[in-house]
């Protein structure tokens, strides 16, 4: 009846495992906090190397490229120059983890044309049969679709299609990119490089005072 539950539960294997991973863990990092973006951006980090994942020396281009089921989910341009490239990635700004560690990206829904307000989360494999427009597509007062043929992606390619036949829509023309990326002004016109330089050396601001 006195028995306290640190007498029935033995917690030093816990705490030794906790110890081990952020003491010498390969994804163990000291947070940067330089500025408030960079705090955040360590934060919404995410990486293909460590413990179970690849090594610098063997990924190919293939696997360091831009993928379209990245879209809305990890940042195409916020990533390192050097060896890590393509590696080492950011979430897009309004990405979030599922239960199962998948990646989703929010979408308004769509019928016959007309935009709800209903938002969706949705992984890259369920989206795959979606017809998805673009946030800047025209709508009128009623939130319906007005252009004949609206700009859509479609089984991982980008294509027209006809109003009635879109199901979902974008919430933001900013959930591509990161929240560093997003903060360069018509990000739109730069070269992709040197939006990619940017958004790095953004991180590395520091006050006058």
């Amino acid at each position: 009846e006195g028995l306290m539950p640190q007498d029935l539960i033995n917690a030093k294997p816990v705490a030794a495992a906790v110890k081990e991973f952020f003491g010498s863990s390969q994804l163990s990092q000291f947070m940067d906090q330089n500025n408030p973006l960079s705090e955040i951006t360590h934060k919404r980090r995410v990486s293909a190397l460590g413990p179970g994942g690849l090594t610098r020396e063997r990924a190919g281009f293939e696997v360091r490229d831009v993928h379209p089921t990245h879209y809305g989910r990890v940042c195409p341009i916020e990533t390192p120059e050097g060896p890590n490239i393509g590696l080492i990635n950011s979430l897009a700004a309004y990405a979030r983890t599922n239960q199962y560690g998948f990646l989703e990206s929010p979408y308004r829904v769509v019928k016959e044309g007309l935009v709800t307000d209903e938002i969706v989360f949705l992984s890259a494999i369920e989206e795959a049969d979606h017809v998805i427009a673009q946030a800047s597509a025209t709508m009128n007062d009623k939130g319906q679709l007005i252009d004949e043929l609206v700009a859509v992606r479609h089984l991982n390619e980008f294509t027209v299609k006809a109003p009635e036949d879109v199901t979902l829509m974008d919430v933001s023309p900013k959930q591509v990119v990161s929240v560093a990326a997003s903060l360069i002004p018509f990000l739109e016109h730069d070269d992709a490089n040197r939006a990619l330089m940017g958004s790095n050396m953004q991180r590395q601001a520091v006050p006058t005072l």
